[in-house]
């Protein structure tokens, strides 16, 4: 109370306080800030970071500070960078992409089905559209392999008549993905590839969506595959049914082939009527406008900050 008295009836409100005349006794001094950069650059430590520098001055005798006065040193001096001959992690979110339309962009990933040898899996590889949900394509094999990758994508974008530079595929970082046959026929066909942050599953959601939602089916088995036919069999009536039966969350309730061939707008149209009708014979029930029936503009994949929220981002699948 006194202090704000004090401040009411000041001439002036400037910051009067001085603060400590003296700095802290056990701060480090001008020498040794020199000789922790002096050993940060020296030839046997230029490619180590503070964290292995430290212990190995222990190893020796020498005690110069701790790791973090290393790490604060170097940063005054704008010297904390990626050391040593290894790539730096990359920590920048994947190019926005927004699909308008089918085969705009499509999303793809590899998932382990289990067999009846422990240690031993069958192999699913699953191509989605990301704007209409439809999978263009799918296999399984006994083992993840770039040239079945590139069969598949071969294989889906004949059948959807994809032209040459019209498509984006997105992937994570696995071998088949970034492999020298996978990117030759990415090359060939025309199709830009787009590629997930090391080990962020975030970056790859339609994909792991759509895995999440094969594996929670409740006809999923409980027991693993007896044998490769098997499991093709199986995925073979879980693709039609999630193509021609399943009415998705993320775009409006249609089925995945409703929405790539067109079919949705008269639905979700019929829809809107319906609910029109309902509303005019009996208005009480309703507060407000009716459900929304429009369709869903857009489907984005890592989208910026700077992307409205009206645009669709990956729900459950």
């Amino acid at each position: 109370m006194r202090t704000l008295e004090r401040w009411e009836g000041a001439e002036t409100l400037e910051d009067g306080r001085e603060g400590p005349r003296e700095g802290p006794a056990n701060a480090l001094s001008e020498e040794e800030k020199m000789q922790i950069i002096a050993i940060s650059t020296s030839p046997k430590y230029c490619n180590e970071s503070p964290a292995q520098i430290v212990p190995n001055l222990a190893d020796e005798g020498i005690y110069v500070a701790s790791e973090s006065s290393f790490y604060r040193v170097l940063r005054e001096h704008r010297m904390v960078n990626h050391r040593g001959k290894a790539r730096a992690a990359n920590h920048h979110r994947p190019t926005e992409i927004i699909a308008d339309g089918p085969n705009v962009a499509w999303s793809w990933d590899i998932t382990y089905l289990r067999s009846v040898v422990k240690g031993l899996f069958f192999y699913l590889y699953l191509i989605v559209d990301i704007w209409s949900r439809k999978i263009v394509g799918w296999d399984v094999h006994e083992s993840e392999d770039g040239a079945y990758a590139s069969a598949l994508i071969r294989s889906a974008a004949f059948t959807e008549g994809v032209e040459p530079d019209t498509l984006i595929l997105h992937s994570d970082n696995g071998g088949p993905m970034k492999g020298a046959t996978m990117l030759a026929t990415l090359q060939w066909l025309g199709i830009v590839p787009s590629f997930s942050r090391p080990h962020v599953s975030d970056d790859n959601p339609y994909s792991e969506s759509l895995f999440r939602t094969l594996k929670y089916r409740p006809e999923y088995p409980d027991r693993p595959f007896e044998s490769l036919d098997e499991a093709r069999k199986w995925v073979e009536e879980f693709v039609r049914w999630y193509n021609h039966e399943h009415l998705h969350s993320g775009i409006r309730f249609v089925t995945p082939v409703q929405r790539h061939s067109g079919e949705e707008c008269d639905i979700l149209k019929n829809r809107e009527e319906v609910y029109q009708k309902a509303k005019e014979k009996n208005p009480s029930r309703w507060s407000g406008d009716t459900r929304n029936w429009e369709s869903v503009q857009t489907a984005v994949l890592n989208p910026s900050s700077r992307v409205s929220r009206k645009l669709e981002e990956p729900r459950t699948a």
